[in-house]
């Protein structure tokens, strides 16, 4: 039947007729969306799921970020799959508080609202969530009650779920306190091309910006940092009469720029909602003073600048759970979304018309104004003016210390390149100043400094830096890039210092010997001091900072003993530096990381301790191996970039040219000799970049492998079984001397498709499906094979003790079908009787290997994951083990990084006291040891949380978050032979 005429005017009617009657709402899908599928698919496959380990998901997310749209169209996709659905909405504003809520969620329900109080509707809720197959969705949930009194209690057992969305990140935590299991969704802001398609949708009509309008709509879709309300109001704003032309997209920009924290009102009323609904005034003032002033800086020094006023560790915790504050990538920095920064300027704005009487300045043009005219007030708390930023022709200019007088209550003072002229008697008594570009060869006398935490006065004049007065406040010294810096004097009146940064201060020469006495320094950059060496009486400069923690020096370092380090120093960077080997005077017993980068003449680098976890040697050209003194590869992170001639690294592969192993190294495949000499295009790790190969034989896990690129020879195509496809099954057969199948030698022919794109990683599995074992094998290097040519993939995997007479095998290979074909696969069974196969396999040292220790590649019980690569970014996990697979979470697929180096293992540095750790230490114990008093004296250390001792193996064992060198000064006390054993994070 076609309807047609007048009779489509009554299909609406219908529509909303059959709706009613079935108890649905109308959805109207909103138009212009973007992103909001591939931001849903998640959640979507938890939803279709028969998983019930957590009922919960809470989409999780700053004001504007989208939780709302995304989780309505989530309701709407789904609800059709559940016997019964709610969305509930504006739960705070509905007029008889949350027993309303709950007569509207049992209504949509079970149809029932007839409850007359909040305890009662609690169990009504529970009973009908856990009868019926229920899909629930709320909006906007910021209290641990709500969750409560909506959901009761009890862990549900049937397929009921829960969405929420909230502005909290940390809302697992209490969810867990009231039984329900819960999965945090942190939704993703857009990306850079969803950014500019939404903005454009509002403002144009379509997703493609006008003509003459396309570099105003790149940069005003950077402003809004990809928050989809901030894009939707400012597009929208921008779509009609005169917000339609060039000018006044010009203009908005202008004033989104402008540092004074413009913001429509739409965006600040969301946005702010976060901050109004902080529970102390401590943690806004904190988000201000964040907002206004420290944006970049690091979070170690911001903690104790403002610490005693505002709470400030614990404060920056609740800034993050609320979505408000976020950190570099590195984690080292303050960062906070442009939109966050702009709202909390605007709060300090509205404080006042007079910039003089706001809390915070820092535009620049207002913190001219104010320096030059001194008429400042008691309000302003912090300044930030950088002369660099200002107008050529005054750069330059003056300003008289007089003008900061007025200002009674400044505590936090940034003048980056400021000339200050007059005295100093009367200057604010300040807790944080950053006076880059110091104009001065000393520090002024009479400046008033007892109350700094910490100074920052890099890239200054400065010559000589002597404190004025004790500066029992001051945590942070950075003298950084003063270049003519030639000495540091009285550093015993600065006792509580715990960073000391003089990272190239070229023309250092002298450090006076009172650095001993700072029994805080916990950091120590000294990179680029060449000058520092050359004088003999600095040899024994570092050895006297007995609780150093990170020691940075690049350049300078020989391997002539110039220092020796404090024994329990747990991160060094040596980077730049011209020794061949690691100089024997440095002793790495307690290292935990460890930076060589940029040392053009190291070769070597054997046994490093087990301690260590990151380890940094990009540009290390003429780096051949690495070797550990555990067989096990325990580094956390680890990079290599620019290592040319790197070809070992003990406990992950050893890629070796074919020209320089002998008959043992070679094992079954001895004939390959005849082709040693030929080119192969080795791809996938940084070690093939830059470098040329002929074919090279790679070991890793056990399995031994190798690549021939263009070798047309039949002779080496023939085994046991064979397949013209990637895939192949059999069953062991009966040796007929009874011998015990020793490994697998396996081989697979690709060529190229033709199609121009990068090849995906291959993989290889082998299963015995009989006894349950399948072990996944992804090479850390593998040919590229060029356009009509074949690759041959050989391999040999050392499976002994694992396949019997009559198991199942089956082999296969995973490729990129778009980019390669499978010509071939063949496997042949290796037996026994190969006596030389064994003395190969005794001779590896590694423990990762087949037939070795692969507990930590385990991924589901028999199911082996053998790759260097992250799992997740690799391929979809239920291709190799099926779909039940439960993930363990190995740390062997984290183990790159992209972390900056310096950076890195200063992150570790700070971040290891709020880590816990178990020490075993060696102890002689002889028969004259007091073990209770020295039990007692190691449990007096602060933060320790147990001791115990063990007699028999002579080992101590201490577990907490504690200072290693007060551990050891304690057993050495009672003992002198004391060696470290063993360090691991608990």
């Amino acid at each position: 039947m076609v309807v047609s005429g007048y009779e489509t005017i009554f299909i609406p009617n219908i529509v909303k007729k059959v709706h009613c009657e079935l108890g649905l709402k109308l959805y109207t899908i909103p138009t212009g969306l973007v992103g909001v599928e591939t931001r849903a698919a998640d959640i979507t496959s938890w939803l279709r799921s028969e998983q019930h380990d957590h009922p919960v998901v809470a989409i999780c997310g700053m004001g504007g970020s989208g939780k709302t749209t995304l989780a309505k169209h989530i309701y709407y996709s789904n609800k059709q799959n559940f016997d019964r659905s709610s969305l509930l909405e504006d739960i705070e504003n509905q007029h008889d508080g949350m027993l309303g809520v709950q007569k509207r969620l049992l209504g949509d329900i079970s149809g029932n609202m007839a409850i007359s109080n909040v305890d009662e509707g609690a169990l009504q809720l529970e009973k009908v969530i856990e009868m019926n197959k229920v899909l629930i969705v709320v909006d906007d949930i910021d209290d641990k009650d709500q969750l409560s009194t909506l959901f009761g209690t009890k862990v549900f057992s049937t397929q009921s779920k829960i969405v929420i969305t909230t502005r909290l990140l940390k809302i697992d935590t209490w969810v867990g306190s009231i039984s329900f299991g819960c999965h945090v969704h942190e939704i993703e802001l857009l990306k850079d091309h969803e950014s500019l398609g939404l903005l454009s949708y509002h403002a144009f009509g379509s997703q493609i910006p006008l003509e003459g309008f396309e570099e105003l709509a790149v940069q005003l879709a950077q402003y809004c940092e990809g928050n989809p309300l901030a894009l939707k109001v400012l597009g929208s704003s921008l779509s009609e009469g005169e917000g339609a032309r060039i000018e006044t997209w010009r203009s908005t920009l202008k004033s989104l720029n402008s540092l004074k924290g413009d913001l429509d009102r739409k965006i600040q009323g969301v946005l702010q909602k976060s901050f109004d609904t902080l529970p102390y005034e401590s943690h806004k003032e904190l988000f201000l003073h964040i907002g206004c002033l420290f944006l970049g800086e690091y979070v170690y020094d911001v903690e104790r600048i403002l610490e005693d006023d505002y709470h400030a560790e614990s404060g920056m915790v609740a800034l993050t759970n609320r979505c408000l504050l976020t950190f570099s990538t590195d984690g080292l920095k303050l960062a906070m979304h442009k939109l966050l920064q702009d709202m909390a300027r605007k709060i300090v704005r509205n404080e006042s018309k007079d910039p003089a009487k706001h809390s915070r300045v820092w535009c620049h043009d207002e913190c001219y104004s104010l320096l030059k005219k001194g008429n400042g007030s008691e309000t302003i708390e912090g300044l930030v003016l950088n002369m660099r930023r200002a107008e050529q022709g005054i750069q330059s200019m003056a300003f008289e210390t007089s003008s900061l007088v007025n200002m009674k209550n400044l505590k936090y003072l940034c003048v980056d390149y400021v000339r200050l002229t007059g005295s100093y008697k009367n200057f604010p008594e300040l807790r944080w100043l950053r006076w880059r570009g110091l104009n001065m060869k000393t520090v002024p006398p009479s400046l008033l400094m007892s109350s700094l935490v910490a100074i920052d006065m890099s890239e200054g004049e400065l010559e000589n830096f002597e404190p004025p007065m004790a500066l029992n406040s001051l945590k942070t010294l950075d003298l950084s890039y003063s270049y003519k810096l030639v000495s540091i004097r009285n550093l015993h009146k600065l006792p509580k210092l715990e960073i000391l940064n003089l990272y190239n201060c070229t023309s250092l020469t002298y450090i006076c010997k009172t650095i001993g006495d700072l029994e805080n320094l916990c950091l120590f950059d000294l990179g680029g001091c060449t000058e520092l060496w050359t004088a003999s009486i600095n040899h024994k400069l570092v050895n006297q900072l007995g609780r150093l923690k990170a020691l940075f020096i690049c350049r300078g370092v020989s391997e002539q003993p110039l220092f020796s380090l404090p024994q329990s120093l747990p991160v060094l960077c040596l980077p730049s530096n011209e020794f061949k080997m690691l100089p024997s005077y440095i002793d790495l017993n307690l290292i935990w990381v460890l930076n060589l980068s940029c040392c053009p003449n190291l070769k070597s680098l054997p046994c490093l301790p087990s301690t260590l976890k990151e380890l940094y040697v990009d540009w290390c050209a003429l780096l051949e191996n690495i070797r550990f003194q555990s067989t096990r590869f325990t580094l956390d992170v680890f990079t290599y970039d620019g290592c040319f001639k790197l070809y070992e690294i003990e406990g992950l592969f050893k890629l070796v040219p074919i020209t320089a192993l002998d008959e043992v190294g070679m094992g079954h495949m001895q004939w390959i000799k005849a082709y040693q000499d030929c080119k192969v295009d080795l791809v996938g790790d940084v070690i093939t970049k830059g470098r040329t190969f002929n074919i090279q034989m790679l070991y890793e896990y056990g399995i031994r492998s190798t690549y021939l690129q263009g070798i047309n020879d039949e002779s080496i195509m023939k085994y046991e079984y064979m397949t013209s496809s990637g895939f192949l099954s059999f069953r062991v057969p009966l040796h007929p001397k009874n011998h015990r199948v020793q490994g697998l030698n396996v081989m697979f022919l690709y060529r190229s498709s033709g199609v121009s794109k990068d090849m995906l990683f291959p993989f290889s599995k082998i299963s015995n499906t009989t006894k349950g074992f399948t072990w996944v094998y992804n090479p850390v290097v593998y040919c590229k094979p060029r356009v009509d040519n074949d690759v041959v993939w050989l391999s040999y995997w050392p499976i002994k003790n694992v396949f019997d007479t009559g198991d199942d095998v089956h082999v296969s290979i995973y490729v990129d079908t778009q980019v390669i074909k499978v010509r071939e696969c063949g496997v042949s069974l290796v037996y026994m009787d190969d006596v030389k196969e064994e003395k190969e396999e005794k001779r590896e040292r590694m423990e990762e290997v087949i037939g070795g220790d692969l507990s930590l590649l385990e991924v589901t019980k028999g199911g082996y994951y053998l790759c260097r690569r992250n799992f997740y970014n690799s391929m979809i996990p239920a291709w190799f083990f099926g779909h039940n697979i439960q993930i363990t979470d190995s740390r062997r697929w984290r183990i790159y990084s992209n972390r900056p180096l310096y950076e890195a293992g200063l992150n570790n540095f700070r971040n290891q006291y709020h880590e816990k750790f178990e020490v075993t230490l060696g102890v002689s114990f002889d028969s004259g040891t007091e073990t209770n008093k020295i039990k007692k004296a190691v449990s007096s250390v602060e933060g320790v949380e147990s001791v115990s001792i063990h007699k028999e193996t002579r080992r101590l064992v201490v577990i907490g978050c504690f200072d290693f060198q007060a551990v050891l000064s304690c057993v050495r006390e009672f003992e002198n032979m004391v060696q470290v054993l063993n360090i691991i994070r608990v």
